[in-house]
Parts: structure tokens; C-alpha cells; sequence
């Protein structure tokens, strides 16, 4: 069994893994089915356009399937194919030229009250996230999200610290003012 579970998890095997490195079609395809729909929300945090998502998609699973012979502890396998699609996403964004960090740039694009659902969903986080600057997003998905520590971050990012504290400060109390704003209105 290339997939199996495990306190109702889904465990990667280290047979699929094998079969991958050994460039068995077959194994590639499973890999690919099983951690597509898992990657693919990473890059829709990062990317807005699909052509960008599918183009980093397509690099990362390259990368994966082509470097598994570096990853060492199979148990890992997920959270190293995710820094792997969130450094193809980073490369998007710094070849678009789109990567500043800066806060001088916030959208102040006007959104209908009334289409915004009454609780959040994931589509609607991801959405709000679309309102803040290219750099402040980044940011904010790098720590929040991906669990990267700021030192982390402006390394990747090649900021400062205080940088990337700052943006997630700003991104954080945005998105607070953005929530309150479409989704707990008080009805009239």
C-alpha cells in the first residue's frame, strides 16, 4: 500500500516515496493526486493569476519529484514539499518584480457589504488577503500561515526583522478592520 492511515491521518509510505525516486510513472501520478490539493491553496495564497498558480505548481512538482533523494525523514515529506511551493511562489513574485514590502501601497478597492457571507470560510480569508499589499501578504502568509519565524522570513524575503514584524503588525490589524468591516456588521 503506496498510501495508508494512520490515527486518521494519510501517511505517504516510504515504498511510494522509493518508487518515486525510481521514476515509476505510476507512483508519480498517486504522489501528484494525493499532494496537488494539498499544495495548490499554498500557491492561491501567494498567486492571484492561474497561469502563475499552475506555472509554480508544475516547477514545485518538478523539483519534488526530481530532489526526493534529498529529503531525509519521510515523516517530513509534506511540510518539505510546501517550502519547496512556497519558494516557487516567492520566485513568481520577485520575477514579477511585485515582491516590495511596503505599506504604501494598501488597496482601498471599494467591496459590497452585502455579498460577504456571515462567517468566514477559507475562499473568504483568501479573498480579504487580496486587499493587502503584495509584500504585507507574503508577510502575513509566511508567519500565520506557514509558521516561519521573522528571522526566517527576512532571509527569505531578504527585509529586516523589524520589517517583517511590522508588516505583520499591519497586515494583522488590516485584515481585523477588514473582517469587522464586511462581516460583523451590526444590521440596521
Amino acid at each position: 500500500m503506496l498510501l495508508y492511515t494512520r490515527k486518521d491521518q494519510i501517511v505517504i509510505s516510504e515504498k511510494l516515496l522509493s518508487d518515486c525516486r525510481a521514476m515509476q510513472r505510476n507512483a508519480q501520478r498517486q504522489l501528484y493526486e494525493y499532494m496537488a490539493p494539498r499544495l495548490y491553496p499554498v500557491c492561491r495564497r501567494y498567486l492571484s493569476q492561474q497561469g502563475e498558480i499552475e506555472e509554480a505548481m508544475a516547477d514545485a512538482f518538478y523539483t519534488i519529484l526530481t530532489k526526493l533523494d534529498q529529503l531525509r525523514e519521510t515523516a517530513a515529506f509534506e511540510a518539505w514539499a510546501r517550502r519547496i511551493v512556497v519558494n516557487f511562489c516567492l520566485a513568481v513574485l520577485r520575477r514579477r518584480g511585485q515582491l516590495q514590502v511596503s505599506l504604501d501601497d494598501l488597496k482601498q478597492e471599494p467591496v459590497q457589504a452585502g455579498a460577504w457571507p456571515t462567517h468566514l470560510e477559507e475562499d473568504d480569508i483568501l479573498r480579504l488577503l487580496k486587499y493587502l499589499p503584495e509584500g504585507c501578504r507574503t508577510v502575513f502568509n509566511l508567519f500565520a500561515i506557514e509558521g516561519y519565524s521573522h528571522k526566517e522570513i527576512a532571509a527569505m524575503l531578504q527585509i529586516s526583522e523589524g520589517t517583517s514584524k511590522s508588516q505583520l503588525s499591519f497586515s494583522r490589524s488590516k485584515l481585523k478592520e477588514l473582517v469587522q468591516q464586511f462581516y460583523y456588521q451590526k444590521e440596521n
